[in-house]
């Protein structure tokens, strides 16, 4: 295995990790070690490979189309759900209009048009599919600030929300404050100004978990610490899935490896990037617990690139702060270690960074003078390794040229607003449909023509 240092998606996971605030409160789910010592079977129709949100989620679409459960098995490099899924900062939050221009300029405006719409869409997916089978994921349903903190970057906000109103955008349910009352709204004296839309927030880990036990009692197979090292062909229409305990011989495999993906498709390295993230969880002071909670969701941002992300807990009020994959006030050395696929510890200069920013952006948090309780403050901090394309949005479909693979990973640190319409999308894929059945926007489909339009050079950045 490659050093766990070197920033390329051509390695496997690193194999010491740190745990989440997610990880660390699901440490009893009965199946994070599935199988751990078990040698996999010789064969299976179908091989998930990658078992966070995206995997579970394309196995439970295949299950529920009717495939036999015993003919799914699903390939983890390390403990279940234990990637990005598991790491992020707690948010479902849909784009509503900010990234339409970017999009714009990479995919047209038509095309901007499907990919905001797609990520509404899953937001109310998500919402239904907790609904329909109880899923005890923490999911709360409300609504997010879109927090503008200077005038340059509140400019770049009306700009979007008018281009994207222009071109015939849905606006009827985003609501605009300014001034003080997006100070009044947000609890933030600086804010500039602050859009509010709907989105919501979950425990991800429990997400993920529901997932991956509802298809292994179904009867599909979850081994984890068994990283695949290789695929090969095997005669003119199977494929040898290699692995530290077995060879699986099958027709079909489908790639959920988000970050990581490059491994096992070597032509995507170019083209999809591992960037590590990282967020911490808050216990509360007064001024933020019971009737004190925060009741919305939070992008507080500087600028494009320079933002941190907040949700609150319902369940125990706890704080999860997440920060922006560029931020200007830190070391070139700090922003040199974000290409790194190494989640085994957290940066100490981002997390002091991040402290101050929330104390800076909350001052009611902790009033200068006044100590907090032991307890309060800083409880954890992890990272988290996620993936970036270089048009900015997933890649799903068939590999034409590896009939019978599939792909769905590389959700640019946006997963949870993407992969419940971007998982059901493949799975139909995978079972012999038309793209158009997938609902999903045209400039997801992978392709060879999308990596060689790629090619020709770097493309803007959204996020």
């Amino acid at each position: 295995m490659a050093s766990p240092q070197n920033g390329s998606s051509k390695n496997l996971p690193n194999t010491t990790p740190c745990l989440s605030y997610w990880q660390r409160t699901t440490r009893a789910f009965p199946h994070l070690f599935a199988n751990q010592h078990n040698p996999v079977p010789s064969k299976a129709k179908y091989v998930v490979i990658g078992s966070g949100i995206s995997g579970a989620l394309t196995a439970f679409e295949l299950l529920e189309a009717g495939i036999k459960a015993e003919d799914v098995v699903i390939l983890e490099a390390r403990e279940a759900a234990s990637g990005a899924s598991s790491r992020n900062a707690g948010h479902v939050r849909p784009d509503a209009f900010r990234g339409f221009n970017a999009y714009s300029k990479v995919h047209g405006p038509e095309q901007a048009l499907k990919i905001i719409a797609n990520e509404r869409r899953v937001l109310e997916k998500v919402d239904g599919f907790v609904k329909k089978h109880n899923v005890t994921c923490d999911f709360n349903l409300t609504t997010t600030f879109d927090v503008c903190m200077t005038p340059e970057f509140a400019k770049y906000e009306a700009e979007s929300l008018e281009a994207y109103k222009e071109a015939g955008g849905d606006i009827s349910h985003i609501k605009f404050y300014e001034g003080p009352e997006a100070q009044a709204k947000t609890r933030i004296p600086g804010a500039i100004a602050a859009y509010e839309w709907p989105a919501g927030s979950s425990h991800p880990a429990k997400l993920a978990h529901f997932l991956l036990k509802s298809v292994i009692e179904r009867g599909a197979k979850l081994f984890t610490f068994c990283p695949v090292t290789e695929v090969k062909p095997n005669g003119s229409s199977l494929w040898d899935v290699h692995t530290p305990r077995g060879i699986i011989t099958t027709e079909k495999i489908i790639h959920c490896t988000n970050a990581h993906a490059a491994l096992l498709l070597p032509q995507l390295e170019a083209y999809l990037r591992p960037n590590r993230a990282q967020a911490h969880s808050l216990v509360p002071t007064p001024a933020f617990a019971a009737e004190n909670a925060l009741q919305n969701t939070f992008s507080l941002r500087y600028s494009l690139h320079h933002f941190y992300s907040l949700i609150q807990r319902k369940g125990d009020g706890t704080l999860i702060l997440g920060v922006s994959r560029s931020n200007p006030t830190l070391s070139p050395e700090t922003l040199d270690g974000r290409f790194s696929i190494d989640d085994s510890h957290f940066n100490e200069e981002i997390a002091q960074d991040a402290l101050r920013s929330f104390h800076n952006l909350f001052p009611d948090y902790a009033p200068d003078g006044k100590p907090m309780l032991h307890g309060e403050g800083l409880d954890h901090a992890w990272t988290g390794i996620i993936a970036m394309t270089t048009d900015s949005v997933p890649f799903v479909g068939a590999i034409d040229s590896l009939p019978g693979q599939y792909i769905c990973a590389g959700f640019n640190g946006h997963g949870m607003a993407r992969i419940f319409t971007c998982a059901p999308g493949i799975a139909k894929i995978v079972l012999g449909q038309a793209w158009s059945e997938t609902g999903l926007p045209e400039c997801f489909q992978f392709s060879q023509e999308r990596l060689t339009r790629l090619s020709n050079g770097n493309l803007p950045s959204i996020w």
